[in-house]
């Protein structure tokens, strides 16, 4: 049995145990007994791509057994094939991609200075991770070399100026494709999608003589990205009647599932939930994989329609929450009063060894705020930075003053707003004057209303909150001053209006 065959058999072995000790026998092998085989060496970087400390160690032995070099004095097995310098810096690269993008690139230049010629398998890893000069270099080095027929570097370079917002190269690039095919026609709607084009997208996808689920969802999820959710919705309508669907030859996955969840949650009515519903359905009926972009999404919604128990059931079913499930769990916990099964649902997440993130932080602090729990929330604003080393912003500034001001404790909230980093905005100063409003304090409600909106002379919303304040006190000559300082300042409030739905 030769020394590939057997450590690649003895890896087999190993999987019983835990991944740390299973690791530390592999590499104990490969330097015993593996030392010069290119080969195995390839197999190992490929199969150890994303373990970064492993993948240094790998590096070590490709570098000091001397197999990105073709030198007579290196022993001949790790020369067995004359190409596999090439293949093991591609494995390098592709590796060192994932988690270290200039690691990734040095080692394409140690790569063009060993004269080990670049391939098809080079440059996508590379093009994925470059900056646009570095990218428009690459392309070139393509062209030079007579890649630029190979699709997959096509379609990485027409993704490379479609996220640089450069329209007219993408669509040059897709006239290279050898054929109007359908990975070329994907890309390329996809292009349009990031850039907001959604009428060339719409066009090139009729055009098209095939499409997949991945074309569908491309469009769907385009028309969410832009904001227009209404068309998300109709056009994944028109693909659930699309005979191909109905035939079952494309089949809506994770990805389209979620994103017209999304669309549905964006929206208000009893429509988008029952869309959202027979979307929650289709997952059911299909097995669809309830994965967390799903389920995350299937929360969120459920929870904005105040569809509390239906959120409670996602939840409970999922079998992989991330943090984006929990927050949408508490957040919609907390915008339906009860505010205590929000930090209870918090406590259960940093239970499962989940690290909270500044929008978990926002969502329980609102909980505290809506729920009068002001121990509670001061306690979560201090653990933010001490326990979880997360930097508090505006939103989390808002929610601990509409806290305090909820709870008739204007002094302190006018404190963090005179000590706090940024200026308020619009939101803040609304909850901290309409606290002043409900517990009478209108003289330092007026004292930092007017310091902050000289400042922000565009919140004409808080001018007037301010005059009324005034007036409800009958203090008629301060609210004409604020009133005629709206008029000289040529501030226009903003008329509301309100949407009667007739049936």
């Amino acid at each position: 049995m030769s020394g590939t065959s057997f450590v690649l058999q003895k890896q087999q072995s190993f999987s019983n145990y835990p991944n740390w000790v299973s690791n530390f026998l592999l590499l104990f092998l490969v330097i015993v007994i593996m030392s010069y085989s290119g080969e195995f060496l390839l197999h190992l970087t490929q199969k150890c791509k994303k373990l970064q400390k492993q993948m240094k160690q790998i590096h070590s032995l490709i570098i000091t057994n001397g197999h990105l070099h073709q030198h007579q004095n290196v022993p001949s097995s790790s020369l067995s094939l004359p190409w596999m310098p090439t293949l093991l810096y591609n494995a390098l690269i592709s590796a060192y991609h994932i988690h270290n993008h200039n690691k990734a690139l040095s080692i394409f230049t140690h790569m063009l200075a060993n004269q080990a010629p670049p391939n098809s398998h080079t440059f996508p890893p590379l093009l994925k991770i470059s900056p646009l000069p570095l990218g428009a270099t690459l392309h070139s080095q393509t062209l030079k070399r007579g890649l630029l027929s190979d699709g997959f570097i096509l379609t990485t370079l027409l993704a490379l100026y479609a996220r640089n917002h450069l329209l007219p190269h993408a669509r040059m690039v897709f006239e290279e494709f050898p054929m109007f095919c359908i990975v070329a026609c994907n890309a390329m709607i996809n292009a349009f999608s990031m850039n907001g084009d959604m009428e060339a997208a719409v066009a090139l996808f009729e055009r098209m003589p095939r499409r997949d689920v991945f074309s569908w969802t491309t469009v769907v999820d385009g028309f969410a990205l832009k904001g227009n959710f209404g068309a998300s919705i109709r056009f994944f309508r028109n693909m659930m009647n699309h005979k191909d669907v109905v035939a079952g030859l494309v089949k809506p996955n994770e990805a389209t599932c979620s994103s017209v969840l999304s669309s549905c949650a964006n929206l208000d009515g009893k429509t988008a939930l029952d869309w959202g519903k027979q979307v929650h359905g289709y997952v059911v009926m299909n097995e669809v994989k309830l994965g967390v972009f799903v389920g995350t999404s299937l929360i969120h919604l459920y929870g904005k329609m105040g569809c509390l128990s239906n959120a409670e059931n996602v939840f409970r079913v999922m079998v992989v929450r991330e943090v984006c499930t929990w927050n949408a769990m508490i957040s919609s916990l907390a915008s339906h009063g009860r505010e205590k099964n929000a930090l209870d649902m918090f406590d259960r997440m940093k239970l499962h060894g989940l690290k909270p993130n500044s929008i978990t932080f926002a969502a329980v602090l609102t909980a505290c705020a809506r729920g009068n729990l002001v121990r509670e929330g001061l306690d979560l604003f201090r653990s933010m930075w001490y326990d979880f080393g997360i930097e508090p912003n505006l939103k989390h500034y808002g929610c601990v003053i509409d806290l305090l001001g909820r709870a008739g404790h204007i002094e302190e909230a006018a404190e963090i707003i005179r000590n706090m980093p940024f200026q308020p905005d619009a939101s803040v100063l609304g909850a901290f004057l309409g606290a002043c409003r409900i517990h009478g304090a209108i003289e330092l409600g007026e004292e930092i209303g007017k310091n902050m909106l000289r400042l922000q002379t565009q919140h004409s919303g808080q001018y007037v909150l301010l005059s009324s304040m005034n007036a409800e006190k009958e203090r008629w000559d301060r609210a004409a001053n604020l009133r005629r300082e709206i008029m000289e300042a040529g501030i226009q409030k903003i008329p509301a209006y309100s949407m009667l739905h007739l049936t």
